[in-house]
């Protein structure tokens, strides 16, 4: 009877988790060590003074990505959560001191934008028809490759894809094909804005996410997106990984190209592979001894990365009207803002902002009569915060919610905690303080990211936002899967 492989897997965010129960399905001994003191990643959650706060993630978009991993391992969303459909999607404010609420029935959000452009009713149709054959093929295709080698796209059907799904032009052209009213093409970059890229530098391939947002729809996990975490976690424990929080990892040793131990505080652990979903370039610059690394200092250096964020968790202890689940403040110039962040790489003057109100849909995230309130900025990458710079945004967001929904919310606030560069540093050796990974330009996609196997070290391989398919919280649960069956398949080739 052949022995049980010892995978390691270091990190336990969303693609760690993922990795390591797809590894333990497998039939191997899975060890998953994480750094902080519970798993989840940028998906931590925090309670304090009654209120319980999302750290990172709070979109659920995608559903049947989720649904598709329980089922793997004979289960279903609902064994561990409940999901609720939101309605309104989110509320979208604009300068002119209007809003628009996103509905979920589409026949409603087709009528509120025609109020916008004569004819955009059907203009959406026919976007949305083509943003869904680019969904369904990059789903079906594209994501679930490795992309190790160009050689996995050498298909017909894949080729004549590539074509449809527009790798070669702009989203923001690809839009105006379509629509002309700035309200309308606003709300349709705004995924784009967290995938890392100027609209007009992001494949129009992306107007996919325009399909997961409207048809799929934006929806809710029941006390947060930690019961994701809570859900993962607890699957990888009954599929008997072994989880040790707390457990911070100084080196990968390596002989003759392959790692041998995983050094965690001193003590040593052997293994036969290792999947590292923890940041892509720690690990590679930090782990690894020079010989080993598969991209230099300059390689890491010339990355475009996606945004960093500024981050509030707010108490407040009265309701606040005007708010829905999620709010997104587009009131100021998207393009001055983009520009802050991809090109001047500075602290935008007036930035475009979200709003997390949790607590409108779950009364369990704050006491009653409260609001869990969450705030976040996009940012560039790299910057360093005081705490007079932290408080000048915050003041700036609280006047501009005051502004257009006029709740004063500044001497109701119980509960204050901001979290931005240094935070994602310190927690999770982020690169350069980064919140979302690699930019998804079309010189960063697919067989351009970095590898999701190691060039220099056979049975080390990774997972996560920096590597293959991207950032978001389906595509890291994604990765840890892929990264799983590129391990099973390096078992297979050196079971001799």
């Amino acid at each position: 009877m052949e022995m049980k492989k010892k995978v390691i897997v270091i990190g336990g965010g969303f693609a760690g988790l993922s990795a390591a129960c797809s590894a333990a399905q497998q039939g191997n001994d899975v060890l998953l060590l994480e750094k902080n003191s519970t798993t989840g990643g940028r998906a931590r959650s925090f309670s304090q003074s009654g209120y319980t706060f999302d750290m990172g993630p709070s979109w659920y978009w995608m559903p049947e990505i989720f649904e598709d991993f329980f089922n793997k391992f004979g289960k279903k969303v609902s064994d561990y959560y409940e999901v609720e459909r939101l309605d309104p999607s989110y509320r979208v404010f604009f300068a002119d001191q209007t809003f628009l609420d996103v509905p979920a029935n589409y026949d409603q959000f087709k009528l509120e934008i025609e109020k916008l452009q004569s004819g955009s009713g059907a203009a959406l149709d026919a976007f949305l028809q083509e943003a869904k054959v680019k969904y369904d093929s990059s789903m079906s295709d594209f994501v679930w490759k490795p992309s190790l080698s160009i050689s996995e796209f050498f298909d017909v059907k894949l080729i004549r894809e590539s074509f449809r799904l527009q790798l070669f032009s702009s989203f923001t052209a690809h839009a105006k094909k379509y629509f002309s009213n700035p309200k309308i093409l606003q709300l349709l970059e705004f995924p784009v804005l967290f995938l890392g890229a100027k609209p007009e530098n992001t494949p129009a391939m992306y107007s996919m996410m325009n399909y997961a947002d409207i048809v799929l729809g934006t929806w809710y996990p029941k006390g947060g997106m930690i019961q994701i975490v809570h859900a993962m976690t607890s699957l990888a424990k009954e599929l008997g990984v072994d989880i040790r929080t707390t457990s911070n990892v100084q080196s990968i040793e390596v002989s003759r190209n392959k790692v041998t131990d995983v050094i965690i505080d001193g003590h040593h652990e052997n293994a036969d592979a290792v999947i590292a979903a923890a940041d892509y370039h720690h690990v590679e610059q930090d782990l690894l001894k020079l010989e080993h690394r598969s991209y230099s200092k300059k390689y890491w250096n010339d990355r475009t990365m996606s945004p960093s964020a500024l981050i509030f968790y707010l108490g407040v202890n009265k309701r606040i009207e005007g708010l829905q689940h999620h709010n997104l403040f587009f009131d100021e110039d998207f393009k001055v803002h983009a520009k802050s962040i991809y090109d001047e790489k500075n602290w935008p003057k007036n930035p475009l902002f979200y709003v997390c109100c949790a607590s409108k849909s779950d009364t369990s995230v704050a006491p009653d009569g409260c609001e869990n309130v969450f705030i976040l900025i996009p940012v560039a990458t790299g910057l360093t915060s005081s705490e007079e710079v932290r408080a000048n945004y915050l003041h700036q967001c609280i006047a501009r919610i005051k502004k257009h929904t006029g709740e004063d919310i500044s001497k109701n606030i119980v509960f204050s905690q901001s979290y931005a560069h240094e935070e994602f540093e310190r927690d999770y050796h982020s690169f350069r303080g980064n919140a979302y990974g690699l930019s998804n330009t079309l010189r960063q996609t697919a067989i351009m990211k970095p590898k999701m196997r190691s060039k220099k070290v056979s049975n080390l391989f990774y997972a996560g936002q920096l590597t293959v398919p991207g950032p978001g919280v389906p595509p890291a649960i994604m990765s840890g899967q892929i990264a799983a069956t590129e391990i099973e398949k390096y078992f297979k080739r050196n079971r001799n």
